[in-house]
């Protein structure tokens, strides 16, 4: 039997980016990857020529996504170009996620709900059950980024893009990632304060295993929980990196204990190998354990999606 998984946006860890109409890509390679969320790229991953056959495919592809434990996302073009061609043909299949490319302001989101809310109506849909995920891709999108993500209830997580943010900023792109660094910070930022999930953007590298993982393990440190890939190898690197560890579950059950302990006998502070934990670090450790747990019983559930 078959059964439905539902993850959680803030338990989606790996974004996975899939060419729109490569068959290869999107029923076998992505799937196999073990990324959290799979995304049908109908932009820059698909020419015009294309789209077509790949609208075809979507509402098969998503159901098949589902049905494998993943959420099924699509990136849609941008509408003023062949966006609300794919919407009509993509929202058959009920995507969880629409993505928009390119979102530099909130009208653009608020004209994405619009439309998103018609497809819903016309194809017997929940309305309001489709997420959206603006792409944040300039750098004026990426300054206006706490409006773009409460501009509309359906947006959940945004997403900070690489290459195009770089273009726009004239920068030059390296393997450290140097060039996006105050970028990616001000977007994790701007997130946080509008409620979202931050997207963290792709480590574009492929055959790079080191460099992947040194790149989400700074993106985990600066707070984020989720980062997008183009390579379906990075998938477990960047899950094993964005799940916490036993030695860090460990830890964190520590302080929590030691700081119960203190705080019963009345003291506002107690040293916990060598450093000293208050409140803040008391919390973090209480959040650490929590994401842990929900992580792991989502974990079992999708290994029992596939089942007699």
């Amino acid at each position: 039997m078959v059964i439905d998984v539902s993850r959680p946006v803030h338990l989606c860890r790996s974004w996975l980016f899939v060419d729109g109409a490569d068959e290869q890509a999107l029923f076998t390679a992505a799937p196999a990857s073990g990324a959290d969320v799979l995304v049908q790229e109908l932009e820059d991953f698909t020419p015009p020529t294309l789209r077509p056959k790949a609208r075809e495919m979507a509402a098969d592809l998503y159901k098949r996504w589902r049905a494998a434990g993943h959420v099924a996302a699509v990136r849609v073009n941008p509408l003023e170009a062949d966006g609300m061609q794919d919407l009509a043909s993509v929202m058959r299949g009920a995507p969880d996620i629409v993505g928009l490319p390119k979102v530099s302001e909130p009208a653009q989101v608020l004209l994405l709900a619009q439309a998103v809310t018609r497809c819903e109506r016309e194809y017997g849909l929940a309305e309001g059950s489709t997420l959206l995920w603006p792409n944040i891709e300039l750098a004026r999108g990426v300054i206006q980024t706490a409006a773009i993500g409460r501009a509309s209830p359906r947006v959940k997580a945004c997403l900070m893009a690489s290459e195009d943010l770089a273009a726009d900023l004239g920068a030059e792109r390296g393997q450290d990632g140097i060039e996006l660094a105050y970028a990616r910070q001000r977007f994790l930022m701007e997130c946080v304060a509008a409620g979202v999930m931050a997207v963290d953007c792709p480590y574009t590298w492929r055959g790079d295993a080191e460099g992947v993982e040194r790149d989400t393990r700074w993106a985990r440190r600066l707070g984020y929980k989720a980062k997008s890939l183009v390579a379906p190898e990075h998938a477990a690197i960047i899950n094993r990196v964005l799940t916490p560890s036993e030695a860090e579950v460990e830890r964190a059950r520590q302080i929590v204990a030691a700081f119960e302990a203190a705080r019963a006998k009345g003291l506002a502070r107690v040293e916990v190998a060598g450093s000293m934990v208050e409140m803040p670090i008391f919390n973090n450790a209480r959040r650490l354990l929590a994401r842990a747990k929900e992580l792991g019983e989502v974990g079992r559930d999708a290994r029992q999606v596939s089942r007699d």
